[in-house]
């Protein structure tokens, strides 16, 4: 089955070729991040008319990579939901348009659901069910449990910024280009990350909350360059130091990651009978990450990230099975974390094997902020 997937939620327009959930046939993406690194930010009205100028050869370009014409392909897959209203538009009117003049079944998919299927694209590791996703990018920070496909169950989200946005923020006060995950990751490098002592929110069970922390930073920088609380966030960059910036970086950077698998590790004690761990989403390209994911599930093997468990003689009270032998972790290819077109082609494709039925384009509508199900 070969799957034309569309993906304008955010900055970034995307069409890809998929067949068979996997096997990648071309993958275009076309960023805005240009545009935005002035700004700091993502402007929505503007994004979405870049979105408008691209969209159509980004789609022409994927089926020319492919080398396939509309007769090739079996159906139509596009983000609806969430993400920003304008550029939701863009994709959704163009794929509704496209599904109605080529005969095709169109599919609307979820963009938390595609990001966690991007694990599934060039990874010789698949993830095992049942699992446990740890989804975290620039608008979203949750943990989902899957027993099987398109079986999604939240059990952990944040009460208020997602961990990619307090990277974004944090690295406008430093000084630090958009977007803030890459920045912050090379600064850094440089830095002490034990410099700067930041705190772990208390909130309740594996839910997160970041915007604590966020403010924290800048409390502590103000504090370290000798200003009120009142100094404009804006103005602080200047008044400190390359290692001070260096040292901020790395602190809060260790302290966000912490806390990131800390929750993970609470629900892999919740859930001992997962499978496989999954990280996925923009925020899951950084280095840090992924280094301390697989220090903390102790990598056994050579190349395939697991631990090595033995199997409890006494029955669970809770009724759950025992833990498996072995549990994987599992990330996307980096260049799958961020928003593209081939994870939505892949969440499609699977969604289609779990018996789901094409969306009517002529009433598909979008929806901006949508939880997982």
């Amino acid at each position: 089955m070969k799957i034309l997937a569309i993906e304008s939620s955010c900055d970034e327009t995307a069409a890809a070729v998929i067949e068979d959930g996997v096997k990648i046939l071309s993958n275009v993406v076309v960023s805005q991040i240009d545009i935005f690194a002035e700004y700091g930010g993502v402007i929505p009205e503007v994004a979405a008319r870049s979105h408008l100028e691209a969209i159509l050869p980004v789609i022409h370009k994927s089926l020319k990579e492919a080398d396939l014409n509309w007769n090739s392909i079996d159906a139509i897959a596009v983000t609806h939901t969430p993400g920003l209203l304008g550029s939701l538009l863009v994709g959704t009117l163009t794929a509704r348009t496209l599904a109605i003049l080529h005969n095709k079944p169109l599919y609307a998919v979820h963009h938390l659901k595609s990001h966690i299927y991007a694990t599934w694209l060039n990874n010789e590791i698949k993830p095992h069910f049942p699992l446990l996703a740890l989804v975290i990018s620039g608008g979203h920070t949750q943990i989902l449990y899957m027993k099987e496909h398109n079986h999604f169950e939240i059990i952990g989200t944040t009460h208020d910024d997602a961990v990619g946005e307090c990277f974004d923020k944090v690295a406008k006060i430093l000084g630090l280009p958009y977007p803030g995950g890459p920045s912050i990751a090379t600064e850094a490098k440089k830095g002490d990350e034990n410099r700067y002592k930041l705190p772990h929110p208390k909130v309740n069970e594996l839910d997160f909350s970041f915007s604590g922390l966020k403010t924290a930073v800048l409390r502590a920088i103000q504090k370290e360059v000798g200003v009120p609380i009142s100094y404009p966030s804006h103005e602080l960059a200047k008044l400190l130091s390359e290692k001070q910036r260096s040292d901020f970086a790395a602190s809060f950077q260790k302290t966000a990651v912490d806390i990131l698998l800390e929750k993970l590790n609470l629900a892999r004690e919740k859930y001992p009978e997962v499978k496989s761990l999954v990280i996925a989403g923009g925020v899951s390209a950084n280095q840090k990450l992924r280094e301390e994911a697989l220090k903390m599930l102790k990598n056994n093997s050579e190349g395939h990230p697991q631990l090595l468990r033995g199997r409890s003689e006494e029955p669970r009270k809770d009724g759950r099975d025992e833990r498996p032998e072995e549990i994987f972790l599992t990330f996307p290819d980096p260049k799958f974390s961020g928003d593209n077109a081939a994870m939505v082609g892949a969440a499609a494709y699977f969604e289609i094997k779990s018996g789901v039925k094409p969306t009517d384009p002529y009433s598909l509508n979008i929806a901006p902020r949508s939880p997982i199900n």
